[in-house]
């Protein structure tokens, strides 16, 4: 039988790749996208659900799906305000996961960070740490938690400073091996492959470093 999908932060650097590889997939007969702002795609087998994902479980009676691809995350450049970061990179996640568990999805692949930890001193590892222990809290049969590094690619909104360090660590990524593999950067397409080949590779409560993928 033929899949439906869940896709949040589709306009994203990795979420537009992945929403292309769901449209295209046999697997899929649907695949419904949560977003602040229309994808501008046309297909028959997508729905958008325009909505604001701060307030995400008001949309519950429409998150049902087989699975769920969680590709939400900001930046401290585009997001200043903590309080608005952690609302983001947090609590959208944790809402999904609770809608997912309330609505029986079964899968959740979820993108997080390198260095994510509950207890660390640094408010971002911090906030990606608490929102993975929020989530593998679900009563979800599979919740598969990617740490990429670096992710790049072209983005709508260019950085010069990612551009300048995606340029470092492809130098530095010559000398990485063994466990020092996983600090690799990853391009947003090859991320959003190892998350649409993830849900047939991966099973249980999974947390899957760039060495993984």
């Amino acid at each position: 039988m033929k899949k439906t999908a869940i896709v949040l932060g589709a306009t994203g650097l990795t979420g537009r790749y992945l929403l292309d590889m769901l449209l295209a997939s046999e697997d899929y007969a649907k695949v419904k996208v949560f977003t602040r702002r229309s994808t501008g795609r046309q297909h028959e087998k997508l729905e958008e659900i325009i909505c604001d994902l701060l307030c995400l479980e008001d949309y519950g009676d429409n998150f049902v799906a087989d699975e769920v691809f969680c590709c939400i995350g900001t930046t401290k450049a585009k997001t200043k305000e903590r309080e608005l970061y952690r609302a983001i990179d947090y609590g959208i996640p944790f809402s999904a996961a609770r809608l997912a568990e309330r609505n029986g999805i079964k899968t959740y692949s979820l993108i997080s960070a390198i260095g994510a930890k509950a207890d660390s001193k640094v408010f971002y590892s911090r906030t990606k740490g608490e929102m993975e222990e929020a989530v593998l809290g679900c009563d979800i049969e599979n919740i598969l938690i990617y740490r990429p590094s670096l992710i790049y690619g072209e983005r709508e909104d260019r950085r010069l400073g990612e551009s300048i360090a995606v340029k470092l660590s492809k130098f530095l990524e010559l000398f990485f091996f063994g466990k020092f593999e996983r600090y690799k950067s990853i391009s947003g397409k090859e991320l959003a492959k190892v998350l649409y080949n993830g849900v047939r590779k991966y099973s249980g409560h999974q947390i899957i470093f760039r060495n993984q993928f």
